[in-house]
């Protein structure tokens, strides 16, 4: 019978980030392997044979280390009582795998060390020394992005988490933002939860906010309206109502998915434990439903990281054009709306930026009539560790009404 043996344990064997670009792809995949290895093993050996209660008290998977025969022999064997059984070694092996399994610091270290990877990992992809090794290291991320998810999503650990505290310095009023963010675990089966998390869009577009908020609209004002529109976390939300503070602005934060949406909740009450500042609402892009506080004009509406399915662009231009507010008396050129979108160059959302170009023009070349157009557009360069590794840049959009 093969013999069960226990993986090491994460702060023992994963390397240290600080040498990531050093590191090869056999040596990742090692340390993947180990992660996989101790926390998510398969099915250790057949379930039919049992272990004696005696010497095993503790199940893996509601799976069974069979008796080897050496438990049943002959009840005169003189060395019985002296020499341990090979199921009890295996049990007591088993046994030893669980504790470490059970162990919070090296669980949490294992995830801590997870997510350092994914935020460094562009650090990694860049020392590749050929295309395909760029391509090879680029699956790696997805495989540890899965990993991750398999971390926060197993069964028995729904309630595993990450939160993140981000500062932002705001350079007019010489103060700084501070926002704490659940980013809750991914589910597995459903993509459309993909708002549980914090992107990397929406960390540049708040830091953008912050340093320029009169670009960006956010001064305070009689009557201001403001949306976010697939809020996820609620940066953007909690950002401009922090900016704004401690005047009166009407917020509304958006999103589709209920359990996006019930995080995106605990969001607000985390950072505003004293006051109801922002309001919490479903809007499905494909079938929306305009109701109370949707029935109004937005005089600002910005989301991040909104389009990755071909038809969200169109979807979200739709809702647009309903809920920003046209040129009238009280503001001349309209409502603005602010969209930044990741550049990917790779994987399944490949080119999803430039749907944004193909259904909303440039400002110049509208003709006649007053339509939804591209104002101003420009490129945001990587910062840092901020992003996926497949995020070349991003695009960020200024979009309003142009006759």
């Amino acid at each position: 019978m093969a013999k069960i043996s226990i993986p090491p344990s994460p702060t023992t064997s994963l390397p240290p980030l600080i040498r990531l670009s050093t590191y090869s792809v056999e040596r990742i995949k090692y340390a993947f392997q180990t992660l996989r290895d101790l926390y998510f093993p398969p099915a250790l050996l057949d379930a039919k044979f049992t272990i004696p209660q005696r010497s095993f008290q503790h199940s893996i998977h509601d799976k069974s280390v069979p008796d080897s025969g050496y438990a049943s022999a002959e009840e005169d064997d003189e060395d019985e009582e002296t020499t341990p059984s090979v199921s009890d070694r295996d049990s007591e092996c088993v046994t030893e795998l669980e504790v470490l399994q059970a162990d919070p610091l090296e669980r949490a270290f294992a995830i801590k060390w997870l997510t350092g990877f994914i935020t460094r990992s562009d650090v990694w992809i860049s020392s590749s020394l050929s295309d395909e090794d760029a391509q090879v290291r680029a699956d790696i991320l997805e495989e540890a992005a899965s990993l991750l998810s398999s971390f926060t999503g197993s069964e028995g650990e729904e309630d595993v988490a990450l939160t993140r505290t981000f500062s932002f310095p705001i350079s007019a009023a010489k103060k700084t933002v501070y926002v704490e963010l659940n980013d809750a675990p991914l589910s597995k089966d459903d993509h459309t939860s993909v708002g549980l998390q914090s992107w990397g869009s929406s960390i540049l577009l708040a830091d953008r906010m912050c340093l320029e908020p009169d670009r960006f609209s956010l001064t305070p004002r009689k009557g201001l309206r403001v949306l976010e529109l697939g809020a996820g976390t609620g940066m953007l939300s909690i950002v401009a109502s922090k900016i704004m503070h401690p005047s009166s602005v009407e917020i509304v934060a958006t999103d589709y998915h209920p359990d996006v949406l019930d995080n995106l909740s605990k969001n607000v009450a985390t950072n505003f434990p004293s006051r109801a500042s922002i309001t919490v609402t479903p809007l499905d892009w494909e079938h929306p439903a305009y109701n109370t506080p949707l029935d109004k004009p937005f005089d600002l509406i910005f989301a991040a990281d909104v389009v990755y399915h071909p038809s969200h662009a169109k979807w979200i231009k739709r809702c647009v054009k309903r809920l920003l507010s046209r040129p009238g008396p009280e503001a001349e050129s309209g409502g603005v709306f602010w969209l930044i979108i990741p550049v990917r160059t790779t994987g399944r959302h490949e080119g999803m930026s430039d749907t944004v170009d193909a259904l909303f023009p440039r400002c110049d070349t509208i003709e006649g009539g007053s339509q939804l157009a591209i104002v101003h557009r420009e490129e945001v360069g990587r910062q840092g560790g901020v992003g996926r590794a497949d995020e070349g840049a991003y695009k960020l959009f200024k979009i309003g009404w142009v006759n």
